[in-house]
This record gives structure tokens, sequence and C-alpha cells, in this order.
């Protein structure tokens, strides 16, 4: 316990830094451990709760990403109302503290506060990855960190299909489930799907692209994913809609599929993550290898802005939420592509309908908290808030994209078998 006169001081220094480097977001109020409010009481959209007196120590002094993410994971503060507002905040803070003069006088009132931050205890804690990066073995582990946690915690805030990947909307007013079979609908007419030809879903989650190729189109569909809770569940949805005939998901990497020539078509759905710069030309080789001449790839990834700085070790991403997953340019996708032998058919961005599917999970994660955590500790329900809300602000601002890019393996004359327009995209 903290005297009354510290917790005063703190509380004076807590308000100088207030105005010092939060001051001008209109948006944004904060609730000290007293209950007292800044700047004034308006409501607004969103209120950072500080906890205890050493809160704003506790999220700041780190200087770091994690350290700003941490305090909020363990309860040093806390983040009422629309979160996805929270970020404009952090922006502010690091404008305002981007010299050194700003951020050694920012440094000195934290260190006045109290020394004091909540226990950083989960039952998950931050990603411990052995070996060489993006290799099979090290892959599994990092797939395992970020889909084993549970697929009933999943299923509170994904939707009716389990689809965990940006949804197609045709207006902002439409429901997620709906959305997200326009999606699937909208990747099948793209690889012109027919009764009978070969799928493979790479990194196929729960099933969900699969079971709707193989009931609506009619293909022997295939999907691998490194995660054998997805596996289990998705072979169980198979088998509950009866085609087990013409659909399986298999425990397996790409790098291990060997039956070269075989599909016609090729799907990776929010996957491409996971694949790393330095393996681009292995995974573009090995798609390639796999689809028989004239065959389709349509892959389906998150890419960051050309101008902005590659993968981070040090972010939150990297120690909480995807380790070892990096997100990359367009361009350098598309040239990998290329030089694998594909021909780049159509490439599409969907960065508006990823901000309307991050808002709708995080509403559907919120309304559940207390579900939530029956199947994951407050902590780790925290990590996924505050992930998709800021993924959704990073989108909303253009940081973030993603592209469906259409690929095809031309035969020996140069044919693609393509038709000539997208009109029977839209029929």
């Amino acid at each position: 316990m903290i005297s009354d006169q510290v917790a005063l001081d703190a509380r004076t220094i807590t308000l100088k830094l207030l105005d010092d480097l939060f001051a001008g977001t209109h948006d944004i109020s904060v609730r000290l451990w007293d209950g007292s409010l800044w700047p004034d009481e308006a409501p607004r959209p969103v209120t950072l709760v500080l906890n205890h007196p050493g809160a704003l120590r506790a999220m700041l002094l780190p200087g770091t990403e994690v350290g700003m993410v941490e305090a909020y994971l363990f309860d040093d503060v806390d983040i009422e109302g629309s979160i996805e507002n929270i970020f404009s905040l952090g922006e502010m803070v690091s404008a305002r503290t981007g010299n050194w003069a700003r951020k050694l006088g920012a440094a000195r009132d934290l260190l006045r506060l109290p020394d004091q931050q909540n226990p950083r205890v989960t039952s998950r804690g931050p990603a411990r990855l052995s070996g060489k990066a993006h290799s099979i073995e090290r892959d599994r582990q990092a797939i395992a960190y970020h889909y084993n946690v549970s697929n009933d915690f999943y299923s509170l805030f994904l939707g009716r299909r389990m689809v965990y990947s940006c949804a197609y909307f045709r207006s902002p007013e439409q429901d997620l489930d709906t959305a997200q079979e326009q999606k699937l609908e909208h990747i099948c007419r793209k690889l012109r799907l027919q009764p009978g030809r070969r799928l493979l879903d790479i990194g196929c989650g729960w099933g969900g692209l699969v079971i709707y190729a193989a009931q609506k189109y009619g293909v022997d569909a295939t999907g691998i994913t490194l995660s054998q809770p997805q596996a289990e569940l998705a072979n169980r949805r198979i088998a509950e809609a009866g085609l087990q005939g013409r659909a399986r998901v298999q425990l397996q990497d790409y790098r291990e599929v060997n039956d070269f020539g075989a599909y016609d078509a090729l799907v990776s759905v929010g996957m491409f993550e996971h694949v790393g710069e330095a393996l681009l030309p292995v995974y573009f080789e090995r798609a390639f290898k796999l689809l028989k001449p004239r065959g389709v790839f349509l892959n389906h990834g998150i890419a960051r802005r050309a101008i902005d700085k590659g993968w981070d070790p040090r972010s939150f991403s990297s120690a909480y939420v995807f380790p070892d997953g990096e997100t990359l340019p367009i361009w350098l996708t598309l040239r990998a592509a290329e030089q694998a032998g594909f021909e780049v058919r159509d490439v599409e961005s969907l960065r508006e309908h990823y901000t309307l599917t991050l808002r709708r999970w995080v509403a559907n994660l919120e309304a559940a908290h207390e579900r939530a955590v029956q199947f994951v500790d407050e902590p780790t329900y925290r990590v996924w808030r505050i992930y998709m809300s800021g993924s959704a602000h990073g989108f909303d601002h253009g940081r973030l994209n993603v592209y469906q890019s259409l690929l095809v393996k031309p035969d020996e004359s140069g044919a693609s078998g393509l038709p000539l327009t997208r009109e029977d995209l839209y029929r």
C-alpha cells in the first residue's frame, strides 16, 4: 500500500503528464484511480482507466510497444468503450516524445511515480520459439501458439463458419455470416471451380472453404493446416456435412505436399503472413509444381505499405500474437510469384472489407467476454481484443492492406485457360 501523500503527489504528476502527452485527444478521456476524469467529465467514445498511482509509469516507462500493451493485458490500465480509438493516443504519445529532450523530460516525470505494476501472470505468456526461423518445426510452434488456444474461444467471435480471414461485404451494414459466405463464393468464382476438379487449400483453418467448395461446387477438396485442434474440428464438421468422400483436412505443411501436377486449383487465405520473405521462392515454387498446366492459384494475404519498415521481432504482435509473422509489400509477393513461373492475372484489394470484419469480431468478442474467460484467461482475452482492434485501425488508416492475387500456370503454349473477361465473377 502507498501513503495518501504519495498517491496525492502521483495524481499531480499524472495530470501533468496527461497535459504534456495527451492534450488534444478529443475522443479519449482518462479516469484516475480515485475516480476523477481528465480532461473533464464530458462523455467520450473511449476511456483509459488508470487502476493505480503507478499505472502511467507501468505503461509508458518501458518505452516499448510490448511494455505499453502489457500494462493493459495485466490490468494496470483498462480500456472502456471503443478500444479502436485508443490507438490514436499511442500515435500521439510517440509523436510528442519523438526527440530526446521530450523523451527524457517525460521519463523524469514517470520515474517520480510509484514503481507499481500488477504481476505479469498468464497461462499463455509471450511466445518462446526454438529452432531456425520458418523451419517446418518452428512454424509448427508458431501456429500452435496462435491457433491452439481454444476452438471454443474462436467460435465466440468468428461467426457460424469459423472463417478467420477477411469477409466480403456488399454494404457496410451486412452481417458477418453473410459477408463470410460471400467471400467464400467470391473465391470459388475466381478459381472457376467445377465438379470433379481437385482443390488444395493451404492453411485451411477450420475447413470453412473446403466444406463450401465441396458442397457448392462439387470439387474434391483437401485442406492442410499445422494446427491439430483445427484439423480435428474441420474433419468433424466435414463428417457432419456428409462430405467424407469429397473433402478432408490433413495435418501437413505446404512443403510436405508432394503430389505434383495433381491439382486444378490452389488457394491460400490468411496463411501467407506465416511464410516469411526468405521462404517466398520455396512457397511459390511448390505451389507451381502442385498445379496442373492452366491451373490457378488464389493467394490472399495481408500486406504492409512499401514505405513502412518490415518485420519487427520486438513488436507486440511478434511477442503475443503472430510470432515470426511477416507482412510484405504486394510488389515483393508478385515478383516472387512471377519468378516461380506464375502469370499474374488479377489483384484485388479488400482493405475496407477487413476493417469491417475486424470490427465485427471485436464486437462479438466483447459481447462474449464472460464466456470467453471460461476458455482462456483474462490476459489472453485482452490480447485478442487489442490486437484485432489495432488491426482494424491499421486497415482503416491504410497502414495495412489485404490482397487477393489470382495467379495462373500457363501451359506449354502459353494458354491460361481463363475467360477473356471477369463478367462470370459477378453474374
